[in-house]
C-alpha cells in the first residue's frame, strides 16, 4: 500500500508540466497560483496535524526561505516548458542531482566518487543533445535556450532541496514544512512576477485557472504529501527508482497530449540524462568524509 501511495504521488507530480502548458499563462503567474491555490488546503491539513509539529521558529523561517528557491526554480522551469516542451523541461530539471553532489563537495567535504566524475560529464553531454545542437528537426521553439534554462532549473531546485531538508531535521508531519515552503514560494513568485515577468497577472480567467487549480491540488498538495508520507517508509534504493518515474512519465504525457515529437538527437539526450541521473542516484555521487579522530 505504501509503495502504491508513493507511485500515486509521483504520477501526480508528473503532470505538473502538463498543467502548466495547458494553462498558457506566464511563468511567474503559474508559479504564484500553484502556491497560492495550495495554501488553504495545506493550512487545513497543518491545523489537523500541528500537534506533532515541534519545529522551532527558526526552522519554520528556513522552510519558508527554501520556498524562495522553489519560486525561482518554478518560474525558470515554466519558461523552459514554453521553449522546449513539458517532457524535455522535466528531464532537464532532474540534473539537480549533479549539482547536489558538487555542492556537497564544496560545503561538506563529501568528495564525488570516481563514478560521479565519469557520469556528470555524460549528464551534461545529454543536456547538449537535448538542446538539439542547432538541427532543424529539434523539437521546441528555442531548444538551446530551453536547455540552458533547464539546467538553471536544476541548480535552483538543488538550493530548495538542501535548505528544505535542513529545515525539517526533526521530521515534522509533512503538511507543516510544505505549508511554510509553499508560502515562501508564493511570496517569491509574486516578487518575480512584479519585477521580471511582463505578462504576470493576478486576474483569474477560465479555463486557465482551472488548470492552475488542478496543478496546485494534484502536484503541490496531493502529490507531494503522498510522497513525503510514503517514501520515508520505503527502502532508499526503491525510493530512488520510484522517483525516476516522474521525468519518464512526463515525457510520455508530452508525446501523447502535445505531440512533442523529439528528434533522434534529443531522444539520445534524454537517454543520457536519465541514465546518468539513475546511475548517480542508485550508486551514490559522493564519498562521506572520514571521521576525524578525537584528540587525546
Amino acid at each position: 500500500m505504501i509503495r502504491f501511495l508513493a507511485v500515486l504521488g509521483i504520477i501526480g507530480i508528473s503532470f505538473s508540466a502538463v498543467f502548466v502548458r495547458l494553462a498558457e499563462v506566464s511563468p511567474a503567474t503559474a508559479a504564484f497560483f500553484r502556491a497560492g491555490y495550495a495554501l488553504p488546503p495545506l493550512f487545513l491539513l497543518w491545523v489537523m496535524t500541528r500537534g506533532g509539529d515541534h519545529r522551532s521558529a527558526s526552522m519554520r523561517w528556513m522552510a519558508a526561505g527554501s520556498g524562495l528557491f522553489l519560486a525561482l526554480d518554478l518560474t525558470v522551469w515554466h519558461r523552459s516548458i514554453e521553449l522546449i516542451g513539458a517532457g524535455l523541461a522535466t528531464v532537464l530539471a532532474n540534473t539537480q542531482i549533479a549539482f547536489v553532489g558538487l555542492i556537497a563537495w564544496a560545503i561538506h567535504r563529501e568528495r564525488p566518487t570516481a563514478l560521479a566524475f565519469a557520469t556528470i560529464p555524460v549528464v551534461f553531454g545529454g543536456v547538449a543533445l537535448i538542446s538539439g545542437l542547432g538541427r532543424a528537426d529539434a523539437y521546441g521553439d528555442d531548444p538551446l535556450t530551453g536547455a540552458a534554462l533547464g539546467v538553471v532549473t536544476g541548480m535552483a531546485y538543488t538550493g530548495f532541496l538542501l535548505v528544505f531538508r535542513a529545515s525539517n531535521r526533526e521530521l515534522a508531519p509533512p503538511a507543516g514544512p510544505l505549508l511554510d515552503a509553499t508560502a515562501g514560494t508564493a511570496i517569491g513568485a509574486l516578487a518575480a512576477g512584479a519585477l521580471f515577468d511582463g505578462r504576470f497577472s493576478l486576474a483569474p480567467s477560465w479555463p486557465e485557472h482551472g488548470w492552475l487549480l488542478a496543478l496546485a491540488l494534484t502536484a503541490q498538495v496531493g502529490g507531494w504529501l503522498l510522497i513525503a508520507a510514503a517514501l520515508p517508509r520505503v527502502p532508499a534504493l526503491e525510493t530512488s527508482v520510484l522517483l525516476l518515474i516522474q521525468p519518464m512519465a512526463t515525457v510520455v504525457w508530452g508525446l501523447i497530449i502535445f505531440s512533442e515529437d523529439l528528434s533522434v538527437v534529443q531522444w539520445m539526450g534524454v537517454a543520457l540524462v536519465l541514465g546518468g541521473v539513475a546511475t548517480l542516484t542508485l550508486r551514490g555521487s559522493v564519498e562521506r568524509p572520514a571521521a576525524t579522530p578525537a584528540e587525546p
